[in-house]
């Protein structure tokens, strides 16, 4: 941890103590966080308070710790056949792969949806990372923060797209990357990788329709070549050729002497 992210952490806990659940420090930068119903009062203690000034909300993310910590692709050891994903399936983000409740023993607390807000301050130059996870993972609702940054307004529609999570107290949260009528939030991981429906052109009715995919769900399992299965041939070590030792096929030569 840098003096700077020290010295962040100290005011963060000084300022708010037991409203925040956790600070660490992260990649650099200092992560804090705490419950759905404090976010609005402590984004804008954030904002306005000199000694933090995060005036810009840089980016807001959704997360899906489904399965969080879980991986099905075991890398250590390989054979002619490929690695081990696909073969044996563990995680929720496999189409049918899964019949019990994605969230894992390897999810918090076992809480599955989380907003995650990354704050600028120009004035102080630091940067801060904020994460609130939903109470409950059948409808995931956190508030609004357009109230403190206006720039939350696309950015919550975003998420709730992609994640299906509510941002109570947002004044339009339609989709914005999907289409109309699209089921579903295609960013959770128990959504079908090959989606639920797809669009043709029927040209029967002269216009594009929708209709239950046709993609056969398969597993693609990488294939690894190891060293001493393919001839390979050494450039640099190839003796260099000499051009003048090139000969002339006879019918060219023919060719030159009668001209």
């Amino acid at each position: 941890m840098t003096d700077s992210s020290r010295q962040l952490a100290e005011k963060l806990q000084q300022r708010f103590g037991e409203t925040l659940l956790s600070v660490v420090d992260a990649v650099g930068e200092v992560t804090i966080e705490l419950a759905s119903e404090n976010l609005v009062e402590v984004a804008t203690a954030l904002r306005d308070e000199a000694g933090f000034s995060f005036e810009i909300l840089v980016d807001l993310c959704g997360v899906d710790y489904a399965s969080f910590g879980k991986d099905e692709w075991v890398t250590e050891g390989s054979s002619g056949s490929g690695f081990s994903r696909g073969v044996d399936p563990a995680s929720s983000g496999r189409l049918g792969a899964v019949t019990e409740d994605p969230v894992t023993a390897g999810s918090h607390d076992p809480k599955r949806f989380a907003a995650v807000y990354h704050l600028l301050s120009i004035r102080n130059n630091r940067r801060l990372r904020l994460r609130v996870f939903a109470p409950e993972d059948e409808l995931p609702v956190v508030p609004s923060v357009i109230s403190v940054w206006n720039s939350a307004n696309w950015y919550e529609r975003e998420a709730f797209d992609l994640y299906g999570i509510v941002f109570d107290g947002h004044p339009d949260l339609r989709r914005l990357l999907t289409d109309y009528g699209f089921i579903g939030h295609p960013f959770r991981k128990d959504f079908p990788l090959s989606g639920n429906v797809e669009v043709i052109y029927d040209a029967e009715k002269g216009r594009v329709v929708y209709q239950p995919v046709s993609i056969e769900p398969r597993v693609l399992v990488p294939k690894v070549i190891r060293g001493g299965q393919v001839d390979a041939v050494d450039l640099a070590k190839k003796d260099a050729v000499d051009l003048n030792d090139i000969e002339e096929p006879a019918e060219e030569v023919a060719e030159g002497q009668a001209e």
